[in-house]
C-alpha cells in the first residue's frame, strides 16, 4: 500500500475512486425531482359560498344548489344572506305593471368582493340606490367613486365609508353625483369585503338592477343585447390614467361586423363615454366585442318599446368556461348565447321549482354568431349551463308582453360558483422581503 501511495499515479487514482464512490452514493440517494411549477391558473373546486341580496320584506328568493331548487322568504327588509357549498346561486324577480317602478327587475345575489364595477344611467336621469353589505365578521372600509362623461364627479363624500360586520348601507347616488346622466360606479375596499348591488328607476319609466361588470380588461365581451325595437346604448369607462381607443365589433345572429360609423369609440382617461348602437345592430340579438390597448369596463342599457317602456342592463362578463347558473327564471325565459372565434356548444339543464332536474340538452352556436333560444321550461325554475366547446358568452333574458309596453330584465351569465381559477404560485424569497 505504501508503495502504491508513493507511486506518482497512486494518489490521484485513490482520489478518483473516492470521488466516484461519493457521487455514486449521491446519485442513488438523490431526492425525486420536483414537478415543474404550473404555467397558468389552476382550476379548483369551490368549497363554500356566501351570497347577499338586497332585502325586501316577504320577498321570495329562489336558491339553487346543484340538482335542487328551493324557495325562501325574506323575514325582514334587511339584506338576505345565504351560505352554502360550492355551486350556490340565489336571486329574485319583481314585477309591477303600474307606478313609477313599473317593470320587471331581477337581481342575482352577489358575493362579497374587494372591488365591483357597475355601469348605467346616472342620478340626473334616474333614481339610483346603491346597496353595500358587509356579510363578514370583520369591518370593511369602502370607497365609492362615480365616473361620468366629465370624469370623476363624486369627490370625497364616498371615500372611507366604514361598514361594520353585518351592516347594510343604502346610498342615494344623487348625494354623491347629482349631475351625472350616465355613470360608472367603482366600489373598492381598503380592507374587508362588501357585497354590492344598485337599483335604478328611470325618470322616463322602467326599473331594474345593474349587473356587476367584469374587472377592467383590454378585451371585453358584452353579451345579451335582445332583438326587437327600442334603444340600445353602449357605455364604456376607462378607469386608468391613459385614454382608451376602443375598437367595436358586433356579433349578431347573421354576421360578425364593424358597425358603420360606430367602429371606434375614444374614451378619455377617468371618464365614461356613451354610444347609441341601436341602428348598428338593426334589431337583431347580438353581443359587442370591445378591444382596447388600455383596460376598460363596459355595459349596455336596453330600453324596450311601448307607451311605457321598461329598461334592462347587461355588462361585460367572462365566458362560460367555468359554467353558469341562474336561480330565478320563469316561463318565457330566453338564452342569448354568443360564440366568439370558433363554434361553441353548451349543455343546458333545467331544475324545476320542486327540485326535479330535467334531462339536459345541448345547444350549438355557430362561430362568431349569436343565438336567441327559448328555454324549454314552464313555471319557476333554475337553468344551468355547462361548457362543452368554444368560447361562449351569454345572458338570460326575461320578457313579458303587456298592453302598455314590454316588461323585461336581463342577467349576464356570470361564472358558476362551482369552480374557480387560482393563479400560478412560484417559490421565491421575494415574498418575505420588504
Amino acid at each position: 500500500m505504501k508503495a502504491f501511495v508513493e507511486n506518482r499515479f497512486g494518489l490521484p487514482a485513490l482520489v478518483v475512486v473516492a470521488l466516484a464512490a461519493m457521487y455514486g452514493i449521491a446519485y442513488v440517494t438523490r431526492p425525486a425531482p420536483l414537478p415543474p411549477p404550473p404555467t397558468g391558473p389552476t382550476k379548483v373546486a369551490v368549497e363554500s359560498v356566501t351570497t347577499v341580496c338586497p332585502g325586501a320584506k316577504d320577498r321570495r328568493v329562489d336558491v339553487y344548489l346543484p340538482g335542487s331548487l328551493t324557495t325562501e322568504t325574506m323575514e325582514s327588509g334587511g339584506p338576505y344572506v345565504t351560505k352554502g357549498p360550492g355551486g350556490l346561486e340565489a336571486g329574485y324577480l319583481t314585477r309591477a305593471t303600474s307606478g313609477a317602478a313599473r317593470g320587471l327587475a331581477g337581481v342575482r345575489c352577489t358575493e362579497p368582493a374587494p372591488a365591483t364595477w357597475l355601469l348605467g344611467p346616472g342620478p340626473a336621469d334616474a333614481d339610483v340606490r346603491l346597496h353595500l353589505t358587509n356579510a363578514d365578521k370583520a369591518p370593511a372600509l369602502a370607497d365609492v367613486q362615480v365616473y361620468a362623461v366629465e370624469g370623476l364627479v363624486s369627490g370625497a363624500a364616498g371615500i372611507g365609508l366604514e361598514i361594520k360586520p353585518g351592516e347594510h348601507r343604502e346610498i342615494d347616488l344623487k348625494t354623491l353625483a347629482p349631475s351625472a346622466d350616465v355613470m360608472a360606479v367603482s366600489v373598492t375596499t381598503t380592507f374587508g369585503r362588501v357585497a354590492v348591488a344598485a337599483r335604478t328607476v328611470l325618470e322616463s319609466g322602467g326599473v331594474d338592477w345593474l349587473p356587476a361588470a367584469g374587472t377592467p380588461a383590454t378585451r371585453v365581451v358584452v353579451p345579451g343585447i335582445p332583438k326587437g325595437g327600442g334603444l340600445r346604448r353602449l357605455l364604456v369607462a376607462a378607469p386608468g390614467e391613459t385614454d382608451a381607443a376602443v375598437q367595436i365589433r358586433a356579433v349578431s345572429e347573421d354576421a360578425e361586423y364593424a358597425m358603420k360609423g360606430r367602429e371606434t369609440l375614444d374614451v378619455p382617461a377617468g371618464t365614461v363615454a356613451a354610444l347609441d348602437v341601436t341602428t348598428g345592430i338593426a334589431g337583431s340579438a347580438a353581443a359587442l366585442v370591445l378591444t382596447s390597448p388600455t383596460p376598460i369596463v363596459a355595459g349596455v342599457t336596453i330600453i324596450g318599446t311601448g307607451e311605457k317602456p321598461d329598461v334592462a342592463y347587461t355588462a361585460g362578463t367572462p365566458s362560460l368556461a367555468l359554467g353558469s347558473a341562474v336561480a330565478r327564471n320563469t316561463t318565457g325565459a330566453r338564452l342569448l348565447l354568443t360564440a366568439v372565434g370558433a363554434a361553441g356548444k353548451v349543455r343546458v339543464q333545467v331544475v324545476g321549482a320542486k327540485g326535479k332536474a330535467e334531462s339536459p340538452y345541448e345547444l350549438e352556436i355557430p362561430a362568431d354568431r349569436t343565438r336567441d333560444v327559448r328555454v324549454k321550461a314552464k313555471g319557476d325554475f333554475a337553468v344551468v349551463l355547462t361548457p362543452i366547446a368554444g368560447e361562449v358568452y351569454g345572458t338570460r333574458l326575461q320578457e313579458e308582453r303587456h298592453k302598455s309596453g314590454t316588461l323585461l330584465t336581463a342577467q349576464p351569465l356570470a361564472p358558476a360558483r362551482t369552480w374557480t381559477m387560482l393563479p400560478a404560485l412560484t417559490d421565491t424569497p421575494r415574498v418575505v422581503l420588504p
